[in-house]
């Protein structure tokens, strides 16, 4: 549970930190702070995250659970039809690809056959 909370709390850091990062970089000890920051959230001693995460992050996900849940089955259906809707594109692409190929090399392929025929071996004169 304890790296379930700092991972957590650690990813919304990093996802903040990247929008805010061109803002805020140029503070002077930036780097130092940040670095003591994640320190203080892995430490065990201090235990960071796990204060971070019972303060701010649970409190605000308790809040919002029906509506994550509302999202989550929206995204999962919305999913679905875009797999069928592009399954359907592909193999129609495919379908087309092989009918096509197979157009084009049907008349190679009965220039070869005609040539095994036993039309074509007879005309062939006996050596012997």
């Amino acid at each position: 549970v304890r790296w379930m909370m700092y991972w957590i709390v650690f990813a919304l850091f990093m996802a903040i930190e990247t929008l805010t990062d061109l803002l805020i970089s140029w503070f002077p000890f930036y780097y130092e702070v940040k670095m003591a920051f994640v320190l203080w959230l892995l430490s065990p001693y201090t235990r960071g995250s796990s204060l971070l995460y019972r303060k701010f992050v649970h409190p605000t996900l308790s809040r919002k659970e029906k509506d994550i849940d509302t999202y989550v089955i929206q995204a999962r259906e919305r999913g679905y039809e875009m797999m069928v809707r592009y399954g359907k594109r592909g193999l129609n692409l495919a379908a087309t690809a092989a009918v096509q190929a197979a157009a084009k090399s049907q008349g190679a392929l009965a220039g070869r056959l005609r040539s095994f025929s036993m039309q074509d071996l007879r005309s062939i004169p006996d050596e012997a």
